[in-house]
This record gives structure tokens, sequence and C-alpha cells, in this order.
């Protein structure tokens, strides 16, 4: 029998797709550089499965249905060109390539371009969930040629997670490199959620002096209300961790460096291109910088003075507080990344969809969070919506947090905690909501020193003075 779908890279993520398809009714095989890891995943993990492997391209080839659907899962970048290269000469005009790694959306542009020339389809998509999530149903966002999704949409929808509706979670996103577009997108947002919970855990912590296993009750208490998501659950499961070793919370003896792998520093680099703020996503990106120059850190506390966290007030109304400055900050973190997505789309010609794209985060993915479906409304109510907090709800929901997440920042600066995410995200709200704001001053110093003009609030036209 001919397989429904290839898959090029048996590790992690390749190899738990590929049993996800095969236990979704699709036959599948496998195949990658390294032989000796394809044989052992075909008598270990795939034993016994609806699966083959081969040992070369034209060996996969062979196996393939047309036109071939071939599911690429290799690390992002020079690989990516690497394995195009080392499948195509095997390729018949018509077959697709599926890039599922985190690439670049440019480098998917170029990809997709270099390879409709040459009358080959190419899918770039976007795969949240990580390993679980490979293997039970992750978020998928796919974009190319409108062909090709089709072609493969029926083994796409049958492995995406599936939303509370029964709806997968998987939709054409546009052409050539939207689907990497908007992965990436969704990992800037990841980045604001991930630095706003470090930033509330932080204030609790040092604080509050709360212990770890308090604050796990906490955040699972959170999850329960309007902050229910992904993110806060396994944060109130990182907290309840001891670790084996010293009997401590795990959490206190991990190091305090981020790693990062640049989907988040790519975001805020195509947001300064096509000029859209997003300081919360922008703040969670340095704030993973600073946490990477601890040695730094240690020397500065011991000479640059600022306050000793404490906290005198009403320590249950300032835990409130924190959640509420928490879930009005994730607002504005959704609504950045929102307005990115439609400000790019106009740029690149992707023709993003908001609504649809907030329809297939709602399971599978990182940031899948209760929020989603509020979000997915205001799409719903009004499709030209050009920022979230515009929206009737979200508006309503800001409002009624506001005092508390003022009340949050101001006691962070009094207590020299940094919340560089949470009073960013104040801020820009601050920020958006100003009619005027004091750019006169700047367009006036522009012209003074470089003569670029400026335009009047009373009368038409575009003027100079010579200061």
């Amino acid at each position: 029998m001919k397989c429904d779908i290839g898959v090029v890279g048996l590790g992690v993520m390749g190899s738990n797709l590929a049993l996800n398809m095969e236990r979704n009714g699709f036959r599948v095989a496998g195949y990658d550089l390294d032989a000796a890891k394809g044989q052992a995943w075909l008598k270990g993990q795939a034993a016994g499965k609806n699966v083959d492997v081969a040992d070369s391209p034209a060996a996969l080839m062979a196996l393939l249905k047309t036109p071939r659907r071939v599911l690429m899962m290799v690390p992002a970048g020079k690989p990516v060109d690497a394995a195009i290269a080392h499948l195509k000469n095997d390729l018949e005009k018509g077959d697709i390539l599926i890039d599922g790694g985190n690439s670049l959306f440019s480098d998917t542009d170029r990809r997709s371009a270099e390879l409709a020339a040459e009358g080959f389809n190419f899918i770039g998509t976007g795969v949240s969930g990580g390993e679980q999530g490979a293997l039970w149903g992750p978020s998928i966002m796919p974009g190319g040629q409108l062909e090709a999704w089709k072609a493969v949409a029926p083994i796409l929808r049958a492995i995406a997670a599936k939303a509370d509706d029964g709806e997968p979670c998987v939709d054409y996103m546009g052409p050539r490199g939207a689907g990497h577009f908007v992965k990436m997108v969704h990992n800037g947002i990841e980045y604001g959620d991930m630095q706003l919970i470090a930033e509330s855990y932080d204030l609790l912590s040092r604080g509050l002096g709360m212990s770890a296993p308090d604050l796990s009750k906490v955040f699972a208490e959170w999850n329960q209300g309007e902050l229910k998501s992904y993110l806060i659950e396994i944060t109130a499961s990182v907290l309840a961790k001891t670790d084996p070793d010293t009997g401590k919370p795990l959490v206190d003896c991990i190091l305090d460096e981020a790693a990062q792998k640049g989907t988040g520093k790519w975001t805020s680099q195509n947001a300064l291109d096509v000029g859209a703020p997003i300081p919360t996503i922008n703040a969670a990106v340095e704030s993973r910088i600073i946490s990477a120059l601890k040695p730094q850190r240690v020397e500065a506390s011991r000479f640059l003075r600022g306050p000793t966290p404490s906290f005198s007030g009403n320590r249950p109304a300032f835990i409130d507080a924190v959640r509420d400055a928490l879930y009005a900050s994730k607002i504005t973190s959704y609504a950045q990344g929102l307005a990115l997505l439609r400000l790019a789309s106009d740029e690149y010609h992707y023709d993003l969809d908001p609504g649809r794209i907030a329809k297939i985060w709602r399971a599978g993915c990182i940031i899948r969070a209760g929020l989603l479906g509020d979000i997915m409304n205001a799409f719903r109510r009004n499709p030209a919506l050009v920022n979230l907090m515009l929206d009737s709800a979200f508006r309503d929901a800001i409002e009624k947090r506001q005092a508390a997440w003022r009340t949050v920042v101001r006691t962070a600066v009094d207590m020299g905690i940094p919340v560089l995410a949470i009073s960013a995200s104040l801020a820009y709200f601050d920020a958006y909501r100003s009619e005027r704001l004091p750019a006169n001053l700047t367009q006036g110093q522009r012209d003074y020193f470089g003569a670029h003009t400026y335009r009047r609030t009373d009368k038409p036209g575009v003027f100079h003075t010579e200061w």
C-alpha cells in the first residue's frame, strides 16, 4: 500500500507527528538522514504501526501516493534549505513539501517562490504544542498555495487539537509565509504571557515573601477564573514541584537565566519594520536578555542600592490586585500581537483573519486560554476591529481592573521589583487612549536640528521654522 504522507526528520517532533497521523488512520512513511534513527523508531515507538521507513529520498518518494505530501521536521534556517535540496531531485511537479519547523516567514516566502518556479508546491506551517501536542493534537498554522492546503487539509484537520466545540485547531492562514508569520507572532505573545506571569510571581514571592507551595495554590485558584490557560496551569505545577535532591521547591533551585530560540526577537524586529507598537512583547524579550547578564547582575547587586522589597499593606487585597493586573496586561499583550498581525497582513498581502487565528489558538498551542474564545467573539462582532481594547467587552474588563493595575505598578516601583512587561502594558494602554501625546515636541526638535518639517493642528500643509 502507498503511504498518505512522508515525514522527514524523525526527532521528537517529527516522530510524534508521524504517530499522531498513524493513529488517525493515515499510513506514514518516515525518513531520516540518520538511517539508524529511522530503524530504531520503526522497531521502537512505531513497532506494529501502519508505517514504513525509507533509507533514501528516492525510496521515500516511491512509497508515497501522488501528489506526494512530504512534511519536513528539521531545524530552521540552513537545514531547511539543505533538506529541500536533498529531496528535490526525487520530487515530481505538483508534489507538496511542508516545512513544519519554526522558520522565519521571509525565508518561507523565498522558498515558496523558488519552488513554485520549478513546479513544486510549498507549505510553511507553524506547529505549536510541544512534544505532547505533536503526539496528541497541536495547533497548526499553515500557509502556502491554497490548492496545496486543500490537499493536506484532511490530514492536518485529523491530527490537530480540538477546541471545546469540537472544531480542529487548524486553518489556512494565507499565501507564502503567512503560516510561519502567524506562528512567529504566537511565540511573541507567548513571550509576553510568560514574562507577565513571571513578574506576578516575583511580586508575590519577593514582595510578600510567599513560598512556592503557597504560590502554587494561588495560581491553581487563578486558573479556575478568567486567567484559565495552559501557562497558568503549568505555572501552578512548576511551583508545586519539590527537588528530590534538596527537598526544596525545585523552582528555587533553578538558575534565573531564561534562554530563547529567537522567535520572540523576530517578532520585535518585524514589529519595528511594519510600525506596530508591541511594548509588552518587547519587554519580555528584553527581560530574557537582562536575565542572561547573570554575572553582571550579581556584581551590580553589591554596589547599586535600591529599596529592600517589603510589603505592609493588605496581603489578600494585593494578591487580588496582582491577578487583575495580570489579566489586564494579558489583554494588552494580545491586543498588540493581533494589531501586528493586521498591519503585517497589509504589508505582505497575507490576508490574515485575526478572528480565525484566535479560533485555532484555543487548544493545542502554548498560549491556549479561555480568553481566546472571547477574542474570537470580539472579531465576530466586528471583523474590522483594529485593536482588541476597542471592543466593548475588553474595554469594560480593563476599566474594572484599572485601579488595581495602577496600584500594582506603583507598589512594584516602591518595592524596587522590576515589572518591565506589566508596566509596559499599562503604558501602552495609557498611550493608546491619549488623544494628545508629546510627539509635537519631538517634531519640533526634529525640525530644529534637521529641518524635517512638521504639520500643524490649525491649518493644513507641511511647515519648517528657522528656530
